[in-house]
């Protein structure tokens, strides 16, 4: 059965971002072989949790022979952000059933999320909008499954100088450059990225993400009534 134009869409936009997924996928699934954890535990956190941050915080956590609980509220704390994404997304989903909506949940990412606002405001036509945002998600999905296995039954024989490593933060940089299109998202950037970093450096740790959020959404709205309110001056 062909893909219709909103999932060709959705597929199309999310293909160079896995460039990005592929290597964070494969050091999500060597980390825990080589903590000594097992693939399966690799396959499991993939396919349960399916956020690579998270489930590198998990395998950190047990690893540090932290207990399953602190695993798992380590996990939960670096994905708050995603309550947030959910927060707004939602005006746009309030339309369709609450199966879809627990679907498109699952499949919820940052590269989902990025790709996602960016196009709906825009999109007048509502019943794409779903259609979009699976497609992009199965594809994310399906490549991050995919980089798991692969990192974990050859993660030991990619060389130690091969950075995958460095991957984990251009997957992120890639999202954000596309939505820095004014100054109020120039300064939201800003803020939230100084605050994210200093509250690491105090020791916050898991909660620096959140920090980052808070410090970036505040500022954001500040700069954007500073600057309305200059124009309209």
């Amino acid at each position: 059965m062909p893909l219709g134009s909103d999932a060709r869409a959705g597929v199309a936009a999310v293909a160079p971002m896995l460039l990005g997924v592929i290597p964070f996928g494969l050091v999500a699934g060597a980390s825990p072989v080589a903590e000594g954890l097992g693939a399966w535990a690799a396959v499991g956190l993939s396919s349960i949790v399916f956020a690579g941050a998270s489930q590198l915080a998990v395998v950190d956590a047990l690893a540090g022979g932290g207990s399953a609980l602190v695993a798992i509220l380590a996990a939960c704390t670096i994905n708050l952000r995603m309550v947030l994404y959910s927060a707004a997304l939602a005006p746009y989903l309030s339309h369709e059933p609450v199966r879809r909506r627990l679907h498109a949940a699952y499949l919820l990412t940052d590269q989902a999320f990025a790709l996602s606002i960016a196009r709906w405001p825009a999109d007048r036509e509502r019943s794409g909008r779903i259609t979009y945002y699976l497609a992009a998600g199965w594809v994310l999905w399906g490549t991050w499954q995919g980089s798991t296995i692969v990192g974990a039954l050859a993660g030991g024989a990619v060389p130690d100088d091969v950075p995958l490593d460095f991957a984990i933060p251009l997957v992120f940089l890639v999202l954000l450059v596309p939505v820095l299109s004014g100054r109020p998202s120039l300064v939201a950037a800003a803020a939230g990225g100084a605050g994210a970093v200093g509250a690491a450096q105090a020791g916050a740790g898991p909660l620096s993400v959140m920090v980052g959020a808070v410090a970036g959404i505040a500022a954001g709205v500040a700069a954007d009534l500073v600057f309305d309110r200059a124009a309209r001056s």
